[in-house]
C-alpha cells in the first residue's frame, strides 16, 4: 500500500459567512505528481494557502508525513518538509541568480542565524548552489540580477528556490502561467526533472500541462473535491466535463 505524504481530513475554510472550502478529504501519495484543477473561484489557491500555513483552517486537520501541521506558521511547515511557490513570482530582484539560490540554502544547510560566516567562504554552500543552478539550467545566468531575467527564467529561478529547501513535498501554484508554448514545454520538463524523487502538488490551468505531468488529478469545484483519479479517468468523467473541462478534452 502506498504511503501518504500529505493528508487532508474534513478541511473547511470560511471567511466570515462565506464558505470557501467545504470539508475536503484528500490523500496525496509519496512521490506522486498530483494536480489540483478547477474553475476560477473554486478555492484552489485557498487550499494551497491552508496547506502551507498562510491561512488558518476553520475546521479539520492537515497532516504532513503523519505530523499534524494544522494552523502551523509557514516557516514551521517549511522546516518539517514542505516548500511552495506562488502565482506571482517571488524572488529577490536586486540579488543575482546565484545569490537567490544561495540565500534559500542557508537555513536547510544549517547556517541559519550565523552572522559571523561569510557566504563566499562557505565551500559546501556554494557547491550546492552550483548544483541547483545546473539543475534549473541557469549556470550561465548566475551573475545577472534576478529582476533582469525574462519572465520564464524568473519562474525557473523560483522553482530552484523552492527545491533548495530540500523539502519532500513541493507545491507549485500555476508554474506555467503566462508562458508561451515553447516556454511551457521547457518548464514542464524542468518540473519533471527536479521533482523526480519528491512529492509534487501543482495547481495549473493549462490542461495540456496537467495531463502531461500528473499521475493523479483532483477536481475542486466551489470548495468541494468532486473527483480524484488518474488522468484518463478524469478526462472521461462526465461530471468533471460538465463542471469544468467541457469540450476542451472531450
Amino acid at each position: 500500500m502506498a504511503e501518504i505524504a500529505l493528508k487532508l481530513v474534513d478541511v473547511h475554510k470560511s471567511f466570515g459567512n462565506s464558505k470557501i472550502i467545504n470539508g475536503v478529504n484528500l490523500d496525496i501519495l509519496k512521490n506522486e505528481r498530483h494536480a489540483i484543477i478547477g474553475p476560477n473561484g473554486a478555492g484552489k489557491s485557498t487550499l494551497f494557502n491552508l496547506i502551507s500555513g498562510f491561512y488558518e483552517v476553520t475546521a479539520g486537520r492537515i497532516e504532513l508525513d503523519d505530523k499534524t501541521i494544522t494552523n502551523k506558521q509557514p516557516h514551521q511547515i517549511n522546516r518539517v518538509g514542505l516548500c511552495r511557490s506562488f502565482q506571482v513570482t517571488n524572488i529577490f530582484p536586486k540579488m543575482t541568480v546565484f545569490e537567490n539560490i544561495r540565500c534559500a540554502l542557508l537555513w536547510p544547510m544549517g547556517y541559519r542565524y550565523s552572522f559571523w560566516h561569510l557566504c563566499g567562504r562557505l565551500k559546501r554552500l556554494n557547491e550546492k548552489t552550483e548544483e541547483i543552478l545546473e539543475k534549473i539550467h541557469m549556470s550561465d545566468r548566475r551573475h545577472i540580477p534576478a529582476g533582469l531575467l525574462a519572465y520564464a527564467e524568473q519562474r525557473a529561478l523560483e522553482i530552484g528556490i523552492t527545491i533548495a529547501g530540500d523539502a519532500d513535498v513541493i507545491l507549485l501554484d500555476e508554474p506555467t502561467a503566462g508562458m508561451s508554448h515553447s516556454e511551457t514545454d521547457r518548464a514542464v520538463e524542468l518540473i519533471r526533472n527536479v521533482t523526480s524523487d519528491k512529492t509534487l502538488i501543482v495547481v495549473e490551468h493549462d490542461m495540456g500541462v496537467v495531463f502531461d505531468l500528473a499521475d493523479r488529478i483532483s477536481v475542486l469545484v466551489y470548495g468541494d473535491i468532486i473527483a480524484t483519479d488518474v488522468p484518463d479517468s478524469i478526462r472521461n468523467n462526465a461530471q468533471v466535463q460538465e463542471a469544468y473541462l467541457g469540450k476542451e478534452v472531450a
